[in-house]
């Protein structure tokens, strides 16, 4: 690892490898998952020098969380030794994967804690965050409970999630706060108007995720793809009918300036994530040890001012047909783009 593939989590956070991986999709949400490959990826992002590995202790019930903790127990202790765990908590589940809303009292953070750290096998969390401020409870009262584990040992950094400008002022004026989880790409935008004003002047980094739109502008979508009815997307407005054949033509615009560069549309598309600033640390979903290969290719694309005018007429701002979440869950979000 070199330090030009370093970047620091807000002025509070620890250095991490410029890009973090979002582990999510090797348990939950997209179709089938293969447990011995995603530990396997896991490894070799380890091996490559990612640090940051992002779960969530409701991604498939407590699966990925194990998932990530035998992974952990599993590799060489030098590589386990320089991983980061950021842990997404409060979203409720009930036993057929309904969800039940948000919990975020402070007595909740800390049971949810106390279940993550057995799960995971470690003795603290990096960087903990609530998945979604929770509309009955204060951020102020979730965040001060997250400072207590921090005061306590078992957390060392406060993130945040998908919320909004103020909400994050709030939060910050409470307890330093490390970075802001929220989806960033050239799909979905919305953050540049408030957010990332916010962020930049508090000193609070962004770990962008979704940022190949869940694999829409991966360029390995295909209109005539058939998706599972346990997978996300089949439900997303973005992957469906008109609107998916709209986001395809963009993708197509994309492919041609990626063709240009000699990379992969997933390259460009990280890159360009990359390129938004040194404060910000693309989360990549990459499921198969294959797919990350691919994405860790992205560190190695400079993209000069033509390359971004380029970019930027493939896929302009809004251009994206559909919300990012179907309606009920986009009323949670910070973000309405």
């Amino acid at each position: 690892m070199t330090t030009t593939h370093t970047r620091t989590l807000g002025t509070t956070g620890p250095r991490v490898f410029a890009l973090g991986l979002g582990c999510m999709g090797m348990s939950a949400l997209y179709g089938d998952a293969d447990r011995t490959e995603g530990i396997a990826t896991v490894h070799a992002a380890l091996e490559a020098g990612v640090t940051l590995l992002d779960t969530g202790d409701f991604y498939a019930m407590g699966h990925n969380e194990m998932l990530i903790g035998e992974a952990l127990r599993t590799a060489p202790a030098a590589r386990r030794e320089q991983a980061l765990l950021s842990v997404k908590f409060g979203a409720l589940r009930d036993p057929d994967g309904n969800w039940g809303g948000v919990d975020g009292r402070p007595a909740a953070v800390k049971n949810f804690a106390a279940y993550s750290l057995q799960r995971l096998g470690v003795d603290h969390i990096d960087v903990y965050r609530i998945a979604r401020a929770d509309p009955d409870v204060p951020i102020e009262e979730t965040v001060g409970a997250i400072a207590e584990l921090v005061e306590q040992g078992h957390v060392r950094h406060i993130g945040l999630s998908e919320v909004d400008a103020d909400t994050v002022r709030r939060a910050a004026a409470t307890a330093p706060i490390t970075d802001l989880q929220i989806e960033y790409s050239l799909l979905s935008r919305a953050v540049e108007d408030q957010i990332l004003p916010t962020t930049r002047e508090l000193g609070i980094a962004v770990t962008a995720y979704g940022v190949l739109s869940r694999g829409l502008i991966s360029g390995h979508f295909t209109a005539g793809r058939t998706l599972a009815a346990h997978d996300f997307r089949a439900h997303s407005p973005r992957f469906q009918g008109d609107n998916l054949r709209h986001n395809l033509t963009l993708v197509d615009a994309l492919r041609e300036v990626a063709a240009a560069k000699g990379v992969s549309v997933a390259q460009i598309a990280i890159a360009w994530v990359l390129s938004r600033g040194e404060d910000i640390v693309p989360l990549v979903g990459a499921r198969t040890r294959e797919r990350l290969t691919e994405s860790l290719g992205a560190l190695d694309v400079v993209l000069d001012p033509g390359d971004l005018a380029a970019i930027e007429r493939a896929v302009p701002q809004g251009s994206a047909a559909g919300d990012r979440y179907p309606a009920p869950q986009m009323a949670l979000l910070g973000t309405k783009e």
